[in-house]
């Protein structure tokens, strides 16, 4: 299963565009790609553990092999409709955009309050990314009982993005932003710590990494195509041809993955997190690889003449920072002694 992101400025989807300036261009494209194939229904993709999660994780490779930061906008979205499908919260309506805002850094957070009546939100919300484009938002936030999970309208008011709060020259077409909330309604969606409990956020963060291995792919084709173009010398063919292998054994392992989610997607089992794992170490591995192995095989002359793949690079190395390296390998390596599985 394959997905198109359609060239900006078809207008398929309905809806207002997001003001960005010219000098953010990127953001403004991503934006009316990503509203576009929410538009055209491109992103209604099989749930993890539907028996077809393998297109899922096709499907988000495709689009990560595109466009990292539409990759990144719409991987938000289809995650957002699993856990609305999962919790049991409101159901996703046509051109809606969600985003999943979920991150948890050192610094300013966001608390949420009962009246009686309802829930309200107050704080800053970091990482949120399509702070500008989604219409709506699964966000995690801080209760006396404990992290819970809510949806809310991004057209309230009370919610504001931060200008300037991301710098990177890497996925800047994601428009992720800092987002306050002041007094902003919201829907609580599952039990408290009922987010990160449920099987389905382990296979949400194999869906992530398939958009990093399309990236990678992406990176890699700019290596394949000076090849068809010319002969590669033996210095670059040996690390296209060590790309290609890390490549293949990468889409082999979200393969086994996605059969093992179908086979077990309640996770009766209680295997879910060490594969999850397992997956996110590998193939941030190998695209960590891959673009440096591209790098020594072409020098510097992409990076420095060739728009598209100087991008896919920066994006690819900002997007692989959501892998938390040794904290998560250590985590791993704590699993297996615990739990005794075959290592």
């Amino acid at each position: 299963m394959g997905i198109s992101i359609p060239p900006a400025g078809t207008g398929s989807a309905s809806g207002a565009r997001p003001g960005f300036s010219g000098s953010a261009r990127p953001r403004a494209k991503a934006a009316e790609q990503f509203a576009d194939l929410v538009g055209s229904n491109a992103l209604a993709l099989p749930l993890p553990g539907s028996g077809r999660t393998g297109e899922r994780f096709q499907a988000l490779q495709a689009l990560g092999r595109q466009d990292l930061s539409v990759a990144r906008l719409s991987e938000g979205h289809v995650d957002a409709v699993a856990i609305l499908e999962e919790l049991g919260g409101p159901p996703a309506h046509p051109n809606e955009r969600w985003g999943v805002w979920a991150a948890h850094p050192p610094g300013p957070g966001l608390q949420a309050d009962s009246d009686g009546a309802g829930w309200r939100l107050r704080g800053v919300k970091q990482y949120c990314s399509g702070a500008q484009i989604c219409t709506h938002a699964l966000v995690t936030a801080d209760t006396v009982q404990g992290r819970r999970l809510f949806a809310v309208r991004l057209t309230d008011r009370g919610i504001t993005p931060v200008p300037e709060t991301w710098q990177a020259v890497g996925m800047v077409g994601s428009d992720t932003l800092d987002v306050t909330f002041h007094d902003v309604p919201a829907e609580p969606v599952g039990d408290v710590e009922g987010y990160v409990e449920r099987a389905g956020f382990q296979h949400g963060g194999i869906g992530v990494a398939a958009c990093w291995l399309g990236g990678a792919e992406a990176v890699a084709g700019t290596l394949r195509t000076q090849g068809e173009q010319h002969p590669l010398d033996a210095h670059a063919a040996a690390h296209l041809g060590q790309v290609d292998a890390l490549l293949y054994a990468a889409a082999a392992v979200l393969d086994r993955a996605a059969q093992e989610i179908d086979d077990d997607p309640l996770d009766r089992r209680g295997g879910a997190r060490v594969r999850s794992l397992r997956v996110r170490t590998l193939v941030e591995k190998v695209c960590t690889e891959v673009v440096q192995r591209i790098g020594r095989a072409t020098g510097a002359a992409p990076l420095c003449r060739n728009a598209a793949h100087s991008r896919a690079v920066a994006d690819l190395m900002v997007y692989l920072r959501q892998h938390h390296a040794e904290r998560s390998d250590a985590e791993l390596g704590t699993l297996l002694v615990r739990g005794g599985e075959t290592v």
